[in-house]
């Protein structure tokens, strides 16, 4: 299952997470975006025993966005313990963006 998150639940889905978080912050107008949009939800199926998984819309949480630094779509965040630990930008298979995450987390 995947959360939208926003600034009303931003501190309840992101900083009291006991589990590492994967954001996909994304755009409804980019391309690259709808392309992995389908494959983050299912790694967020196969995976949610282990991660969090959550999207930000950069146009309507567009603060949010400033506070990860994010300057282009799709850009992921991998977050364990409140921290920061990766960025990705861009398109990525399914295989690709799983390993990417294990690696953050392993």
């Amino acid at each position: 299952m995947t959360v939208i998150i926003n600034s009303e639940n931003f501190e309840k889905e992101i900083k009291e997470s006991t589990l590492p978080i994967v954001i996909d912050i994304f755009a409804t107008w980019c391309g690259p975006c709808q392309q992995v949009g389908p494959i983050f939800e299912e790694l967020a199926k196969e995976l949610s025993n282990k991660y969090k998984f959550a999207k930000l819309n950069i146009d309507e949480e567009r603060d949010l966005a400033i506070q990860y630094s994010v300057s282009s779509v799709p850009t992921f965040i991998f977050i364990k313990k409140g921290k920061v630990v990766g960025r990705e930008q861009g398109y990525m298979d399914k295989e690709t963006l799983k390993s990417k995450i294990e690696s953050y987390f392993g």
